[in-house]
């Protein structure tokens, strides 16, 4: 069981045999009664946002879920194949339920899937990767003002802004959180 008070960004919690991701949370005091905190979280099975405010102190369950090491094979339509590391297990994942965090995926990248009661539910990868830029319109010349940038299609077939002086072939670092340019690599 957790308490209010282990609440943190992107902790796992269980309400009502559903499972959630905190994604914000806020403790505040109103003006009669007891501390209170007021959360924004994911459901894990259909993705949709939800607010939930809890009363200070109180507990909230722990869902039944692990990490598996697994290998990103490939994209099937709509689904995405993984193969667990351990045991050569193939799974598939529907390409919404990860939202953003698919178009950042490329062929035999390892990455960490949550299973929820033994069923995939979600995947961890690293914040930052290091992609390659497959199409982008060249620069302006002279364009050199700060702060320019332009659309680049990366090798997993995301679109990207980037600098102006990003040209196809390049390695570039991007934050998957924000789809922000990090740097060259």
């Amino acid at each position: 069981m957790y308490s209010t008070t282990d609440f943190k960004r992107g902790l796992k919690i269980e309400v009502e045999s559903t499972p959630y991701e905190i994604v914000e949370f806020q403790h505040f005091k109103p003006g009669k009664g007891g501390a209170m905190v007021r959360t924004k979280l994911r459901n894990l099975l259909t993705g949709r946002m939800q607010d939930m405010t809890f009363r200070s102190g109180e507990k909230v369950g722990r869902p039944d879920m692990e990490t598996r090491e697994m290998q990103f094979l490939y994209r099937q339509d709509d689904e995405l194949v993984f193969m667990d590391m351990t045991t050569y297990e193939q799974l598939q994942l529907e390409v919404d339920a990860l939202g953003d965090k698919a178009g950042f995926l490329k062929d035999g990248q390892e990455c960490k899937v949550l299973m929820y009661n033994g069923s995939p539910l979600d995947i961890d990868i690293p914040l930052s990767l290091v992609l390659v830029v497959t199409a982008t319109e060249p620069g302006a010349k002279g364009d050199t003002v700060s702060n320019v940038t332009k659309p680049a299609t990366l090798e997993t077939g995301i679109v990207v802004q980037g600098p102006i002086f990003i040209n196809e072939g390049y390695k570039i670092k991007m934050d998957k959180r924000t789809k922000e340019y990090l740097g060259r690599e």
